[in-house]
């Protein structure tokens, strides 16, 4: 009789700390769940990426194509893809949490949103948004140890990367998109890895936090190194008719592993690493 009596004590208090679990998304929306959330339906590759990082992938019953770290996940049933979302599918899997990137699917969101399912709205822009994301999710999920940790992995391995922020200056130009020559602003978590990393991203003060430049002004910026978030090294090909730039004559034209730098998930740390000691090289010429 004792043990019962002490079991569903265990159960009741247990069931009362999740209770008074409340957590915000990015775009100021409370979220609260009288129980853990057990069917989550993912539509961003990063937020997989965290959900497992914090505990609970085990809880994932459905992600949007690209959704391929860990490897777990790739054997998640798919619900859409980056162009559009199945709301049937997803309404036959009845889940009890979505979480999803502020730009995608809008509407679809809005319709699932009106039929009472939960929603929590990812929109990082910086790294702290990251461990702040590992421990919304272990309180939606009832996994607070396990997300707790990754967070203070996450924010240790960045804390030993800031011995670098006030080193010499290196100007750096980031490069998402080369046909496009896409850059990154100051309000992007890539241009604080940047900092982070002792580097000056040349193109920081422009007004849009994803702006086309164009080549001429990358020439006139002159930066040391350009880094570019690419799964091979053809992209360095066009730079070379231009050996006047500081970067192709110091040969500091550095590719970032993609997922690493673009997905604001734990990896991203990694990314940053990467990045450092890219600048770090360049620095040293």
């Amino acid at each position: 009789m004792y043990r019962i009596a002490a079991l569903l004590m265990m159960l009741l208090i247990s069931l009362s700390v999740f209770a008074a679990c409340d957590v915000t998304d990015d775009t100021g929306q409370q979220i609260k769940l009288t129980s853990p959330a057990k069917r989550i339906i993912i539509l961003a590759p990063d937020l997989v990426e965290s959900v497992f990082a914090a505990g609970a992938g085990n809880n994932i019953i459905g992600v949007i194509s690209g959704s391929d770290y860990p490897a777990a996940a790739e054997k998640i049933p798919q619900v859409g893809s980056y162009s559009g979302i199945d709301l049937e599918r997803i309404m036959i899997l009845h889940p009890d949490l979505i979480l999803t990137w502020k730009y995608a699917f809008p509407r679809q969101i809005s319709a699932l949103r009106r039929l009472g399912i939960p929603v929590y709205i990812s929109a990082p822009r910086q790294l702290s948004d990251v461990p702040r994301l590992l421990r919304n999710i272990g309180c939606l999920t009832h996994q607070n140890k396990t997300a707790e940790q990754a967070a203070r992995q996450f924010e240790m391995q960045i804390s030993k990367l800031s011995v670098n922020a006030h080193a010499a200056p290196v100007k750096v130009f980031y490069l998402i998109d080369e046909h496009a020559m896409i850059t990154v602003n100051k309000d992007s978590w890539i241009n604080q890895v940047i900092e982070l990393c002792g580097g000056k991203n040349i193109y920081a003060q422009l007004k849009t936090i994803a702006p086309e430049v164009s080549r001429e002004s990358v020439l006139a910026e002159n930066p040391d190194v350009i880094l570019h978030g690419s799964r091979d090294d053809f992209w360095k090909r066009s730079w070379q008719a231009w050996p006047e730039l500081s970067a192709v004559r110091q040969q500091k034209l550095m590719t970032v592993t993609p997922d690493l730098i673009s997905r604001a998930g734990p990896r991203l740390a990694d990314g940053a690493k990467q990045i450092c000691d890219y600048i770090a090289e360049a620095r040293s010429v």
